[in-house]
């Protein structure tokens, strides 16, 4: 079986999109709180392969290695059925096709609730795993590492990091709408995070995480700097997985549409 055709996936994420958009208020705060947790799950493998991996291969080795570990956060996301805030760009705006105007109102409402719940879920977790000997000695170096790698870039690189992060998001859930097999689901997912975690791109929850893990090990770094870099990401990722994918891929599966009946 070959892979689908744009306008087929089109479909698929639409039909998810209406669903999005019709959930009762408890279900989105609940799946988006879900998310929140298995991102904060990524985070801290990533946090622990690191510090167990640097003194055997080396900072950049461990980094890479641990950005693999990384990506299970992203299995558990896409298996679970957990929503991050930047899955809502994609999905619910072709859930719009066909609805009535004041539907707007559900996509801010998705859109404010999300990142709301993602980071209260994960600072949460953040909280719990910080407690003194909960996690092995030497994890904190490493997450002190993790936060001040975000916080030593300039603004300017931050929000395009962000736009990047968007986009390489948005195109991840625009995969996975498409596919029907969990096996493939899974290693997009997998593949996504990975990359994401790798490059440190800006991503408006996975880095606040970071920022919160390394704040709480004693990172140098100003809660302000963590709060300012949130909406800067946000503003980055909305501008790259909605200017970037979103639009670039409805008007792929349109035209692809209008072919195939033509």
């Amino acid at each position: 079986m070959g892979a689908p055709q744009p306008e087929e996936i089109y479909e698929l994420t639409r039909e998810e999109g209406k669903h999005r958009l019709e959930r009762p208020f408890l279900e989105m705060a609940s799946t988006a709180l879900a998310a929140g947790l298995d991102i904060a799950m990524g985070v801290t493998v990533l946090t622990l392969l690191q510090a167990q991996l640097e003194h055997r291969l080396g900072t950049p080795a461990a980094h890479a290695v641990a950005s693999v570990g990384f990506g299970i956060g992203f299995v558990f996301l896409i298996v679970g059925r957990g929503e991050l805030f930047t899955e809502n760009f994609l999905v619910p705006l072709a859930g719009l096709d066909g609805k009535e105007r004041n539907a707007w109102w559900k996509v801010a409402e998705l859109w404010t609730v999300s990142p709301v719940m993602n980071l209260a879920a994960g600072a949460l977790m953040v909280l719990l795993l910080t407690v003194h000997s909960v996690l092995p000695f030497g994890t904190g170096r490493a997450a002190i590492r993790t936060a001040e790698t975000i916080h030593s870039n300039g603004w300017l690189a931050l929000f395009a990091s962000a736009i990047v992060a968007g986009g390489l998001m948005t195109a991840m859930t625009w995969y996975v709408e498409g596919q029907r097999s969990m096996g493939i689901r899974v290693t997009v997912a997998w593949i996504a995070g990975s990359i994401l975690a790798l490059g440190s791109f800006n991503h408006a929850i996975v880095v606040t995480v970071e920022q919160i893990y390394g704040i709480r090990y004693g990172a140098h770094i100003p809660w302000r700097f963590a709060l300012e870099n949130f909406f800067v990401a946000a503003a980055g990722n909305m501008i790259g997985g909605i200017g970037l994918v979103t639009l670039n891929r409805f008007t792929q599966a349109r035209s692809g549409a209008k072919a195939a009946s033509g």
